[in-house]
């Protein structure tokens, strides 16, 4: 909420990712349907008409929620999180969709499921879009006039089943943080490892391009978020894979669309 009250001056798009998790975090409890809508309604309402991508809730990991029973693991970021935890209480998930399509209302809506490792995983988080959708109708709400559902693609070996993945969804979201991380079995949040690997090595490009590449050829619109996206060289280097929409911090989106309104297109794509 508080970066949102400066989407207007950063002359941003939209809002290429919304972390839900965030207002959990701060709270005692876990929010019930009404709570939740009055927030994402407002955070479409401060968005005035640009789009706002909602990512379902990613907890666990290095986000701990205090009411929420987590164990403690060797591996919390290949752990239970994310879809995971959804998929496995789907109860929760389903409040959080039926707030966000109560919230959007006659709106465009999106939705991204992150850490999602399987196509099976989209699937079954997809239903539950469809059965709250239907739930909507059935009782005479107003619903979205469009929902769109798409995946936060951070764990490897969807970037393998892009074939089966790209007719399923509306869009695609690379998270370059974890999909680096992932990559390399290399921490990020760990200062001794946090050089160990180049953000622009030829196996981190071969990787982005080959995702390019399977997403134009299904007609998926595709997007990346994370750090490298706002550091000049790394964006640069986006743009030149194919990446026609990215997503940052807004304290980022100067200084990239001034370097984009200054470079010479033809001369990066060819080096690509």
């Amino acid at each position: 909420m508080i970066d949102l009250a400066h989407l207007k001056n950063s002359n941003a798009a939209g809002v290429g990712l919304y972390r839900t998790e965030i207002p959990f975090m701060g709270r005692s409890k876990f929010p019930g349907v009404d709570e939740q809508t009055r927030l994402y309604n407002q955070v479409l309402d401060n968005a005035n008409g640009k789009p706002v991508v909602f990512c379902t809730l990613d907890i666990g990991g290095d986000k701990v929620l205090p009411y929420c029973n987590i164990e403690n693991e060797d591996n919390p970021s290949m752990g239970w999180r994310a879809i995971r935890v959804a998929l496995d209480r789907p109860a929760s998930l389903r409040r959080q969709l039926r707030a966000m399509i109560r919230a959007a209302a006659g709106r465009e809506l999106y939705i991204m499921f992150p850490m999602v490792a399987e196509v099976p995983e989209f699937v079954q988080a997809r239903a539950f879009v469809d059965i709250e959708l239907t739930r909507g109708k059935e009782r005479g709400a107003v619903v979205p006039k469009q929902v769109c559902v798409g995946v936060m693609l951070e764990v490897p070996s969807l970037a393998f089943q892009l074939n089966a993945l790209c007719p399923l969804v509306d869009f695609i979201s690379v998270g370059s943080n974890d999909l680096c991380q992932f990559l390399f079995a290399s921490d990020r949040g760990n200062p001794r490892l946090a050089d160990r690997f180049d953000i622009l090595s030829p196996i981190i490009l071969t990787v982005l391009k080959n995702i390019v590449t399977d997403c134009d050829k299904a007609n998926v619109p595709l997007n990346l978020c994370g750090e490298m996206v706002g550091r000049l060289l790394e964006a640069m280097a986006l743009i030149g894979l194919g990446f026609k929409w990215l997503s940052m911090a807004g304290s980022s989106i100067g200084r990239v669309k001034e370097m984009v309104l200054g470079m010479d297109m033809s001369e990066v794509q060819h080096a690509f």
